[in-house]
């Protein structure tokens, strides 16, 4: 026999995720995080996530549990899991900033806020990393409305632009910005010797290394996609840099039990190519190229809470991101990265506190759909 549960599909930016009300969920944890991946048909040996709801990505297999906040400085508590394709791991260390965006709409058409138009205003807490997003959604006739012309780079048409503004964000995993102190580090990495990264913390701890450093021009897609070998080169320098600043204490820890956290991005200098949709992007209306992994895999778009570190990190000097952007960012308030599916521009807040960077807040654009309503399927067992 089967228990029903029910959930909504939702995309968020460039993301999709199943949204659950915490309460309708096991309080148990480990019970709970059986039902979430038996939901998802994980693990799945080969990764196809065949028997439930994930679509075999990193980026289709996530969810997000939402509760009433009993704190009257926010509205609403988002719970971000990452959930593994082939362990049996919901990972929930970090956050996503594409699924963020769909979370003030659930909280407007779930009731769970006043809504108001033409646009309301949702208080989120960040449970995973203790941190505050504000979404501006836009709503009609007392629910979101996703129509719009606002358009993001990774997602075919247009839709209601959400604006997220991350407050903060420094910090949300290690409680630092810089997790060494430094804005560049050298790490040793097995196989591949000295390697000069940053270590950025700002909405998840992403790991930037210079695309030349490890034989990339910056602005590979399929190559990368297609190739174990530099997809071992990115992982040998993420886990070294987790543990590093302490998230793990071996390599092996980092691969085997934190694929999402930290992340990893090679960068480089502007540069002209084309996108996944045959698009050109010119190098001058870009600051940076970047290339992210996702849980072992390039993201054929880019994360969110991964551009806001690599923002943030561009905004201070001595960076590897500061060394290599373009000067399309003018004043720094705006950074434009060019990503596989185009382009991201991420309004990005920095000051200085007792000689230390401090990084204010972090603006992005996104737009969210609501796919499906109902119940998911868990048989019984997991819930013993």
């Amino acid at each position: 026999m089967q228990k029903r549960i029910p959930a909504v599909f939702i995309r968020g930016g460039t993301s999709k995720g199943v949204f659950f009300h915490e309460n309708h969920l096991p309080e148990d944890t480990e019970i709970r995080d059986r039902v979430i991946l038996a939901a998802f048909g994980s693990p799945d040996p080969n990764r196809r996530q065949i028997d439930g709801l994930g679509g075999a990505v990193s980026t289709t297999s996530k969810t997000a549990i939402i509760s009433r906040s009993i704190d009257p400085s926010y509205d609403v508590v988002y719970n971000f899991g990452q959930v593994s394709i082939d362990r049996p791991i919901v990972d929930y260390k970090g956050t996503c900033g594409n699924i963020s965006s769909a979370v003030g709409p659930f909280a407007v058409d779930e009731g769970m806020v006043p809504a108001v138009s033409p646009v309301t205003t949702v208080r989120i807490h960040q449970k995973n990393t203790n941190k505050l997003i504000v979404a501006e959604v836009p709503v009609k006739d007392g629910r979101y409305n996703e129509e719009g012309d606002y358009a993001i780079n990774g997602v075919p048409g247009t839709g209601g632009k959400i604006t997220l503004r991350f407050r903060d964000p420094g910090g949300a995993v290690t409680g630092r910005l810089l997790p060494t102190g430094n804005p560049v580090d050298t790490l040793d990495v097995p196989g591949l010797g000295s390697v000069q990264v940053t270590i950025i913390d700002a909405a998840n701890p992403v790991v930037l290394v210079e695309a030349e450093q490890i034989g990339l021009s910056g602005i590979e897609i399929d190559e990368i996609d297609n190739s174990r070998e530099i997809k071992q080169r990115l992982e040998a320098i993420r886990c070294a840099a987790a543990v590093a600043i302490g998230l793990m204490e071996t390599p092996e820890e980092a691969t085997r039990s934190s694929q999402a956290v930290p992340k990893i991005a090679c960068v480089s200098t502007p540069k002209t190519y084309v996108t996944l949709s045959d698009r050109q992007v010119q190098a001058d209306a870009i600051d940076l190229s970047i290339r992210i992994m996702s849980m072992g895999t390039l993201h054929r778009s880019i994360a969110i809470s991964g551009a806001i570190a690599t923002a943030g990190a561009a905004m201070i000097e001595g960076t590897v991101a500061f060394k290599l952007k373009g000067k399309t960012g003018g004043s720094g308030t705006i950074i434009n990265l060019g990503h596989p599916g185009g382009i991201v521009d991420v309004g990005a807040t920095m000051e200085t506190r007792e000689g230390k960077p401090y990084y204010t807040e972090a603006t992005v654009g996104r737009t969210a759909r609501r796919l499906m309503e109902g119940y998911v399927f868990v048989p019984e067992k997991y819930f013993r």
